[in-house]
């Protein structure tokens, strides 16, 4: 079984704009094969680290001294740069989506295609697990789930079917499908079941607000020029991402101070990009992402007019 296969692999790569003695972070390592790109395109004097907060990924770990696959949160990057006397880096990637490998291993939870226990955690250390979300979270939490995480329109009304078909333990991803079938419109099944675990899969992993953490290392780490390159599948955090981009938080607009200037953090480097109709077709997969790329400023001050 192929781990993954990298989405948008040569403009994500090429826009790190590798150069010297560039140090670059791949943040979700997965497959290894944005790695393996970026290890190409370097020279024996660059440095990659590279992330992952699932143990299974080491099966793909590379053989080079200039990479170093550390097993953690990608929130968590700057702390761990830090050991590895990594103060500043020249770029950073990640790709946000869930992994081919843990999409069709059906003992992971994550698949709507599949029968398998209810799980959808990435780092299998943690104790929160999809069946801890859907049996034991209170109606009120997890509509407000359903909605953030997925823009669910019927959040409410999904919430109160999960409770009610609860009363009876729901431990599979069978039993969880067939709990929402009253929802699921006869061609769009698995379009509203993946909605739906996606608003889970989020809830367990903590991606919104590791997301966060992330972006605002990657901010504190890269060098003026440095780029971050980020890959994001599904609106939620695409928004999340536009916006750090834009304002270099995650509010409305930039900070000003008391003379209505503001330090634009990152120059956007184009619109976003969409892979092509060739990579769809070999990988249907991709065909919701996004590639977004920000150059960092430094502190750049601008007039808000």
């Amino acid at each position: 079984m192929m781990y993954h296969n990298p989405i948008m692999l040569n403009s994500a790569v090429e826009n790190l704009k590798i150069s010297g003695e560039s140090i670059i972070i791949d943040a979700t390592f997965g497959g290894g094969g944005h790695s393996k790109e970026i290890l190409i395109k370097m020279n024996r004097n660059c440095r990659l680290f590279a992330f992952d907060r699932d143990q299974d990924s080491s099966q793909n770990t590379i053989n080079d001294n200039r990479f170093k696959l550390i097993y953690s949160n990608f929130r968590n990057i700057k702390n761990f740069l830090r050991v590895e006397n990594i103060f500043k880096v020249d770029g950073i990637l990640a790709d946000l989506g869930v992994s081919s490998f843990q999409i069709d291993t059906p003992s992971r939870g994550f698949s709507v295609r599949f029968d398998g226990p209810l799980d959808m955690r990435m780092n299998q250390n943690q104790k929160l697990s999809a069946l801890d979300v859907v049996n034991n979270y209170e109606e009120d939490k997890l509509s407000e789930i359903l909605f953030n995480n997925a823009d669910l329109k019927n959040a409410k009304k999904i919430a109160r079917q999960i409770v009610i078909n609860r009363k009876n333990k729901i431990k599979t991803t069978l039993e969880f499908n067939n709990s929402l079938k009253s929802f699921l419109k006869k061609g769009s099944e698995n379009k509203t079941l993946a909605k739906i675990y996606q608003a889970i899969r989020i809830e367990v992993n903590d991606e919104i607000e590791s997301l966060k953490d992330f972006l605002i290392s990657s901010k504190d780490l890269l060098k003026k020029g440095g780029r971050l390159c980020i890959i994001s599948y599904h609106s939620v955090e695409d928004r999340i991402v536009k916006r750090f981009f834009k304002n270099g938080n995650f509010k409305t607009e930039p900070s000003k101070d008391l003379y209505g200037k503001y330090k634009k953090e990152f120059k956007i480097c184009g619109s976003f990009k969409t892979p092509d109709v060739n990579e769809i077709k070999i990988n249907n997969r991709s065909r919701s992402a996004k590639l977004r790329v920000a150059e960092r400023l430094w502190g750049k001050i601008f007039w808000i007019y």
